[in-house]
C-alpha cells in the first residue's frame, strides 16, 4: 500500500492534499481487497437477486410502472447487507493484528476511517447499479416521474452512507467481526423497524402514556426522512440529518482508533 512518503508526527496538521492522498491510497487498497476475494461478487449478486426478485413480485401485483417497491424494501435489505460489508473493516484487522501496521503508516485514523468508508461505498454503488435494469424496464413500460426516481436513489445512497458509517464505528469498537456484524445488524434494523407502523403501534400500546413508538419514530427512526425521498421530495432537514449522522459516526470511529493507537 502506498501512502505518503514520510511519516507524519501525530501533532502535525495535514494539508488537504496530504489528507486526500493518504485517504485514496488506503481506499484503493481496500477496494482491491474486496475484489481479490469473492466478497464483493457474492454480496453484490445476492443483494441484486433478492432486491430485484422482491421488486418483480410486487411490480406484477401492483401493475404500476414505478420503482416504489424497490425503494420501499431497500432500507431492510441495506440493514442486513451493509453490516456484512463493514463487519471486517476494523474488527478483522484487529483480530489478525494488521491494524497496528495500518496505524503505524503515515496516515491519521480519520484518513483510515474515511478510506474504508469510501471503499465500502463502492459496494453500495454496485448494489444500486444492479437495479438499473429495473429503471430501464419501468421507463419502457410507462412514463414514471424521473425526478422522483432520482430522489429515491439519492435517499438510498444517503441512508446507505449512514448505515455504512455506523457499521464502521461498531467494527472499530468490536474485537471480532461476528460481534461487529451482529451489533451493526441489530442497530440498523432497529433504526429501520422503528419506522414501521406495526412496530410503532405495538410499542405505543405497551406504554400509552409515554408512546415510545411514536417517540422513536420521530427522533430515532431513519424511515421518515428516507420516505420523503421516495415521494420525490429532497428536504434540507433530511439531507442534514443523514450527512450529519454519517460524519458523526465516522468521526467517532476515528476517535476510537486514535485511542486504541495511543
Amino acid at each position: 500500500m502506498n501512502a505518503t512518503s514520510t511519516a507524519l508526527p501525530r501533532g502535525n496538521r495535514l494539508s488537504p492534499g496530504q489528507f486526500v492522498q493518504g485517504t485514496l491510497a488506503v481506499a484503493r487498497r481496500e477496494v482491491a481487497a474486496y475484489f481479490d476475494s469473492p466478497i464483493a461478487y457474492v454480496y453484490t449478486i445476492a443483494f441484486v437477486l433478492l432486491a430485484n426478485s422482491i421488486f418483480m413480485n410486487e411490480f406484477f401485483l401492483a401493475g404500476r410502472a414505478e420503482l416504489a417497491a424497490f425503494f420501499d424494501n431497500a432500507p431492510l435489505l441495506l440493514a442486513v447487507f451493509l453490516p456484512a460489508v463493514t463487519m471486517r473493516l476494523f474488527a478483522e484487522e484487529r483480530k489478525q493484528r494488521t491494524i497496528e501496521l495500518l496505524l503505524t503508516l503515515p496516515i491519521r485514523p480519520l484518513q483510515a476511517v474515511v478510506a474504508k468508508f469510501l471503499a465500502a461505498s463502492v459496494l453500495l454503488l454496485l448494489f444500486l447499479l444492479g437495479s438499473l435494469p429495473l429503471a430501464v424496464m419501468v421507463f419502457q413500460l410507462g412514463d414514471p416521474d424521473a425526478g422522483r426516481l432520482w430522489a429515491g436513489y439519492l435517499g438510498v445512497i444517503l441512508l446507505g452512507g449512514q448505515l455504512l458509517s455506523l457499521g464502521l464505528l461498531l467494527s472499530a469498537c468490536a474485537g471480532d467481526q461476528i460481534v461487529a456484524f451482529v451489533l451493526s445488524t441489530v442497530v440498523s434494523l432497529a433504526l429501520v423497524l422503528t419506522g414501521q407502523p406495526q412496530v410503532v403501534a405495538v410499542l405505543d400500546g405497551l406504554a400509552p402514556g409515554v408512546a415510545p413508538g411514536t417517540l422513536l419514530l420521530e427522533y430515532v427512526s431513519v424511515l421518515p426522512p428516507y420516505e420523503a425521498f421516495g415521494r420525490g421530495v429532497v428536504p434540507a432537514t433530511a439531507l442534514v440529518r443523514f450527512a450529519g449522522s454519517t460524519a458523526l459516526f465516522l468521526w467517532l470511529a476515528a476517535v476510537v482508533l486514535d485511542r486504541r493507537r495511543g
